[in-house]
């Protein structure tokens, strides 16, 4: 069975354009209001008392609502486990046969409902209540339920849909998602969330490769080829070969990298067998490029493609720790 696509008529195409345009016109206009609420004092206070009630619960935040407003829940749900604060969501419609025991009074629940009047909230609403939960809301009715029930409330602006009937939410739940990402990532700074912690809740993928660092990376100990400064040609190939990165450190008496000998330096350097038995500190690449420990890998390989290199030694405070490969960053996912 075939499908046959219905072809637009160019003349008609400018007018389907036009309300695209108007559709994110309207979602803009939701946005810049909501915007124009934290310059209010008593909302932003509000703002200020429910991020504190937040950071200073013992257990996890519940975010909770019903429709539209549930998928932004679910979605900002994701934003705050992904950025330091423990969230769970928990449906409306599941709430009453049984997943309320997922509340603890040491938890804190976040309802969102633009109307402030789904039926389906009520069970979760006489709950808190019965057992001293606290509730925070979100909604656009001042004088509605959810506003009515709720310790710290929000109220979003009253914003007009761009569906032209009115009725699908639209501009609503752009509101709502915005004002999601905005608590996560005030939370996020008060509580320090930096890069490391993301990486640990975000391992895998790109995402998780990027925030890799040089330390997860690198050969170490006896993995890394190293000679000191005074031994031969020879010693330092012999080195090379065995660690099979293509390169040795050169280091001193005390640990600390003084050069870098590679193979492309091995090639450019020795024109007779005689010279293998010289020391290889007369042939090093001084200084040497390296890097710490802590640096991203993302770093570490562009320092390579800056230099034109493959190999990186990793140093802390001037001492060899280990060493990094091109091979391993991109085997890694690092770009």
């Amino acid at each position: 069975m075939s499908t046959v696509s219905k072809i637009v008529p160019f003349n008609s195409g400018s007018r389907i354009v036009e309300t695209a345009c108007r559709t994110l016109s309207v979602a803009s206009h939701g946005l810049n209001a909501l915007e124009a609420k934290f310059a209010d004092r008593d909302f932003a206070a509000i703002f200020l008392r429910m991020v504190g009630m937040i950071m200073n619960v013992r257990g996890r935040l519940i975010v909770t609502g019903m429709g539209k407003s549930g998928i932004v829940a679910r979605k900002m749900t994701a934003t705050l486990t992904s950025t330091g604060t423990p969230a769970l969501f928990m449906h409306p419609a599941d709430a009453g046969h049984g997943d309320l025991g997922m509340v603890t009074p040491d938890d804190i629940v976040l309802m969102l409902s633009h109307s402030g009047e789904s039926n389906e909230l009520g069970p979760i609403i006489q709950y808190c209540k019965r057992f001293g939960i606290p509730l925070l809301g979100l909604t656009a009715r001042a004088e509605s339920t959810v506003a009515s029930a709720s310790d710290v409330c929000i109220l979003l602006p009253a914003v007009r849909e761009a569906c032209p009937n009115e009725l699908a939410p639209t501009t609503s739940t752009t509101v709502q998602m915005a004002f999601g990402d905005a608590l996560a990532i005030a939370l996020m700074e008060m509580r320090g969330f930096s890069a490391d912690d993301f990486h640990k809740f975000h391992p895998n993928g790109r995402l998780g490769a990027q925030l890799l660092k040089v330390r997860d990376l690198m050969a170490a100990g006896d993995a890394v080829p190293r000679v000191c400064e005074d031994a031969s040609l020879l010693d330092a190939t012999i080195e090379m070969t065995r660690g099979r990165l293509g390169g040795t450190a050169v280091i001193n008496q005390g640990g600390e990298l003084i050069g870098a000998f590679t193979d492309g330096d091995l090639r450019r350097t020795v024109t007779g067998t005689q010279q293998l038995t010289e020391a290889v500190g007369r042939f090093m690449t001084v200084p040497p490029l390296s890097v710490g420990p802590d640096e991203l890998a993302s770093e570490a390989l562009r320092l390579m493609h800056m230099h034109n290199i493959t190999l990186l030694f990793v140093c802390e405070g001037g001492r060899l720790m280990g060493a990094v490969h091109m091979h391993d960053l991109l085997h890694a996912g690092v770009a």
